[in-house]
């Protein structure tokens, strides 16, 4: 079922007054999703420096649409995400805008740890004996949040590594930056329709650090509305407005 709204361009009424719905913290290792409403904006912040945020997103309404790494970068001309940038479905629309960002790159390319790597990196662990202190990994995170939803292995696809950045060096070998992420950096997303939201507060599958410390992350919830007319992101290039009209066609009122 599809749930209508007004047309965010026809009426500056259909703005919602901003105002904050709820907050919580991402501890280190944890793993977690729900639903964010069209409308919905989500600051996510590092509350320790080095952390890295594993995101999956999906069309609640229709979980077989879901981010499309391919087609976010080749529409946007670049290899990571940043403020202005959104992200696009593999229907060409727009999950989710980031309305604001204090690191000024996101990872789009490098994937998730698993099970393999965390155990050759930090040491083998076991939940019988480390409970919640068990050393998890990206892959098995997310696979654990989409059994939540129906969903499973094939249903996996590349995520976003929130408050990582990777580069590529002339040779074509991919540099980590350690320091790249500092306590207090956030990055905000501004939901463009009704998106299942999954996130893994795990170590990045780059990162060289030889002990395990995830980063704890504020997460917090407001009521802003969609994209209005005059945006930043819409107005970044021609492929974001049209795939936010895309979007927003989903939500028209019925005649």
């Amino acid at each position: 079922m599809h749930y209508f709204a007004p047309h965010p361009m026809s009426t500056a009424s259909a703005q919602a007054p901003d105002r904050a719905l709820w907050s919580a913290t991402l501890q280190p290792g944890e793993h977690w999703s729900t639903v964010l409403r069209r409308g919905v904006s989500l600051r996510l912040t590092a509350l320790a420096p080095g952390a890295n945020v594993a995101a999956l997103l999906y069309n609640y309404e229709c979980p077989v649409e879901r981010y499309n790494m391919a087609d976010t970068l080749k529409a946007q001309h670049i290899a990571y995400l940043t403020s202005g940038c959104v992200c696009y479905s593999d229907m060409g629309r727009v999950l989710c805008s980031i309305t604001s960002d204090s690191c000024g790159w996101h990872d789009t390319i490098c994937g998730l740890s698993d099970a393999d790597s965390v155990a050759a990196q930090f040491g083998a662990t076991r939940f019988q004996e480390r409970r919640n202190d068990t050393y998890k990994n990206g892959r098995d995170s997310m696979l654990d949040e989409l059994g939540k939803w129906g969903m499973g292995r094939r249903d996996l696809v590349a995520n976003i590594n929130f408050f990582s950045r990777v580069t590529a060096e002339e040779s074509g070998a991919l540099r980590f930056d350690a320091q790249h992420c500092r306590a207090g950096d956030h990055v905000e997303l501004r939901f463009e329709m009704h998106t299942l939201l999954l996130l893994a507060n795990c170590p990045h599958p780059l990162d060289p650090a030889r002990e395990y410390r995830p980063s704890p992350i504020e997460l917090s919830a407001r009521l802003t509305g969609p994209a209005p007319a005059h945006d930043a992101c819409r107005e970044r290039c021609g492929e974001n407005a049209r795939g936010l009209h895309n979007t927003e066609m989903m939500f028209l009122p019925w005649p």
